[in-house]
C-alpha cells in the first residue's frame, strides 16, 4: 500500500512539474513575441516566467532524489565496498532528511508567514510573495519523504547485511520500470 501511495505522489509531482514547465514555455513564447514582433514588451511575462522556474527547479530536485538521479559525485563513492557505499548512502540521506526538515520546511514555513504577514506583492502580477515561496517547504516535505524512504531502505539493507540492486533508484523502484 505504502508503493502505491508513493506512486501516486510520484505521479501527481511529475504532472504538477510538467504543467509548471508547460506553462513556463508558453509564458517565455509570449515574452519574446511581444518583444521582438509586438514591439511592446509584455510587463508580467517575465515575472510569472521567474515565478515558474523557482517552483520548477524546487520541485524537480524533489523528482531527481526520488528517481535517485539527483546530481552527485559518486566517483570515490563508487569504488567502496557494497557495505561501505551503504554506509555512505545513509550517512548522505540522513543529512538531506535533516537539511531538508529544518531549512526548507521549518525555514520555509517561516518565510511564508513572514512575507505573508508583511503583505508583500509582486509588482506586476499582484501575487503574494508569500505563495511563490511555498515552493520551499512543499519541495522540502517531498525532499524529507524521498530521503526517508532511501534512509529506511538501505537501514534495511544494511540489517540484512545485503547491499540493494544496482538497477534501483532511492525509492526501490527498478530502472526502466514505471
Amino acid at each position: 500500500m505504502l508503493k502505491s501511495v508513493k506512486k501516486i505522489l510520484d505521479r501527481s509531482l511529475e504532472l504538477l512539474i510538467m504543467v509548471v514547465v508547460a506553462i513556463l514555455v508558453v509564458d517565455v513564447l509570449w515574452q519574446v513575441f511581444t518583444r521582438f514582433i509586438l514591439k511592446d514588451p509584455s510587463t508580467w511575462s517575465e515575472e510569472l516566467a521567474v515565478f515558474m522556474l523557482i517552483w520548477v527547479s524546487l520541485l524537480g530536485g524533489a523528482v531527481a532524489l526520488s528517481r535517485g538521479a539527483h546530481l552527485g559525485i559518486d566517483y570515490f563513492v563508487g569504488k567502496l565496498s557494497p557495505i561501505k557505499r551503504l554506509y555512505t548512502e545513509v550517512f548522505v540521506f540522513l543529512c538531506i532528511l535533516l537539511f531538508s526538515f529544518c531549512v526548507m520546511i521549518l525555514g520555509g514555513m517561516d518565510l511564508v508567514v513572514t512575507t505573508l504577514h508583511l503583505e508583500q506583492v509582486s509588482p506586476a502580477l499582484g501575487v503574494k510573495i508569500g505563495y511563490v515561496y511555498l515552493a520551499v517547504p512543499i519541495s522540502g516535505f517531498f525532499l524529507v519523504l524521498y530521503s526517508a524512504i532511501g534512509l529506511v531502505e538501505r537501514v534495511t539493507a544494511l540489517a540484512k547485511g545485503t547491499p540493494l540492486a544496482e538497477q534501483e533508484h532511492v525509492t526501490g523502484v527498478e530502472e526502466g520500470v514505471d
